[in-house]
């Protein structure tokens, strides 16, 4: 991955790229892996601002700029299958990310995608960065974990704040715990509030209404990142569009189409996107 120069972009991404321990081995992810990788096969100019150690191959990335600050260690969680239940763990946290590691050419772009994993994202940067779209995939300030690492839903008091100076969000309903009392309050305080449901679809929370739509059946292999691939082809799909209607189904299509493959492997090629686009 290149660190310097910092070339002209289209999609901000701001967010921790992770180690994820699997039975396979570790291997990367995190929000910024598979939202860079999607809004780049959309045709965009993309930019990450994260941090990490440069301990996994970054395959993919490698091609796509990227701006932050040094760090020993890489933001690591690991899902453990219990007797009830997925518990995931998180082992270690890398820095955080605020303005001042935004590059100055970044600080005015098409969209800006915030996507913390572990309350690692300064919300302040919406202050400093002036975008077409403003999206964020809350899951990282959805999250606390305890003095063993183990993560568990949160409350999240900067809500507020974070939604009233964004055009969308995309959760899924695992972020919140799979609590629907807290929904309304969510979708009240943003224009567009996507709540992805895994197979069963996702809802648009859009003028007090809600819009369904539903996934087709496919041979799920890995689901990893699926809501990653979900966000950032909806607010591609939004800002290219305008239609919150259009963007929700392209969206559902593209990251049902994602859970087919395993790990970054499951991230849309242009070709991917064309015969979706043309179908």
């Amino acid at each position: 991955m290149h660190a310097l120069p910092y070339p002209p972009i289209d999609y901000l991404v701001v967010g921790h790229l992770t180690k994820d321990l699997t039975p396979a081995g570790p291997r990367l992810g995190g929000t910024v892996a598979y939202a860079a990788q999607t809004a780049r096969a959309l045709g965009l100019r993309v930019g990450m601002v994260t941090t990490w150690a440069g301990d996994l191959d970054p395959g993919p990335l490698r091609e796509i700029p990227w701006a932050g600050p040094p760090s020993e260690i890489t933001t690591t969680f690991e899902n453990r299958e219990t007797p009830a239940g997925r518990v995931q763990i998180l082992h270690a946290l890398a820095p955080s990310l605020a303005l001042h590691h935004i590059p100055e050419p970044w600080r005015r772009v098409a969209i800006l995608h915030l996507g913390p994993v572990a309350q690692e994202v300064e919300p302040t940067i919406l202050h400093g960065v002036r975008a077409g779209l403003v999206g964020v995939t809350p899951q990282g300030w959805l999250r606390q974990w305890d003095a063993q690492g183990r993560v568990f839903p949160s409350e999240w008091p900067e809500g507020p704040f974070v939604l009233q100076r964004s055009d969308a969000a995309v959760l899924s309903i695992e972020d919140l715990g799979g609590d629907e009392s807290r929904i309304p309050e969510l979708a009240s305080a943003v224009r567009l509030l996507v709540v992805t449901r895994g197979p069963q679809g996702a809802d648009l929370y859009w003028r007090g209404e809600v819009h369904h739509c539903d996934a087709p059946s496919v041979p799920e292999v890995d689901p990893t990142g699926a809501g990653d691939i979900f966000a950032a082809a909806f607010f591609v799909r939004l800002y290219q569009t305008r239609d919150p209607q259009e963007a929700l189904r392209f969206a559902t299509l593209l990251a049902s189409q994602s859970v087919t493959r395993a790990g970054l492997a499951g991230a849309p090629s242009p070709e991917d996107i064309l015969t979706l686009l043309r179908g």
